[in-house]
């Protein structure tokens, strides 16, 4: 390279959003985890994205997995020998509005018992947002939930890091639960290397 080469950066780029484009319209998010015949608790959580500052991410994309109320995939990897409820769907795609929140409908799932311990109750969440090349994906564990104790994934983490990965009950309105999902900073969320 000749030293008089004047370099100039090129524009920076980020991914995305495009969710919008398609995976998170009206007839593509599945804000409903559950038909109405699905058995068990319904619960409804509402999740918040926040970037590193703590504002929040009004275009990011969440999607969602989670056992049935007997703690059974809607999977064929699941081989478990319980009878999958056949409301149950277990997959949910939902975006977050211009508050970086959105609400899924859902049933609190049983404990997953695939290996010993079981797991407890949690849903699995892929977090896709504008500038992150790669998914991150994290747990919501219910607090209070007496499994958590036992659950062989959460006790990998850090008991001081815990609190990131528990949905916490609305005291104003039975049945609703909140996550918040920080993406860096103070009290970032736990990501999982999956």
């Amino acid at each position: 390279m000749k030293p008089e080469t004047d370099l100039v950066p090129t524009p920076s780029q980020t991914v995305g959003p495009f969710f919008a484009i398609e995976l998170t319209t009206v007839e593509h998010c599945v804000k409903c985890v559950a038909s109405p015949q699905a058995q068990g608790k319904r619960v409804w959580i509402t999740f918040r994205v926040l970037d590193g500052d703590g504002v929040p991410v009004d275009d990011a994309m969440l999607e969602i997995w989670q056992a049935d109320s007997n703690g059974k995939y809607n999977h064929p990897d699941d081989v478990q020998p319980k009878k999958l409820d056949p409301g149950w769907i277990g997959f949910g795609r939902i975006a977050t509005g211009e508050d970086g929140c959105c609400l899924l409908e859902t049933i609190r799932p049983g404990n997953v018992a695939q290996s010993a311990p079981a797991q407890a109750p949690h849903l699995t969440v892929a977090v896709f947002a504008r500038g992150m090349p790669k998914q991150l994906y994290t747990r919501v564990y219910f607090a209070g939930d007496a499994a958590n104790d036992e659950d062989p994934i959460l006790q990998l983490v850090p008991s001081e890091r815990r609190e990131t990965l528990l949905a916490r009950p609305d005291p104003a309105r039975p049945g609703y639960w909140s996550f918040d999902i920080r993406l860096q900073g103070d009290k970032e969320t736990v990501f999982f290397d999956v």
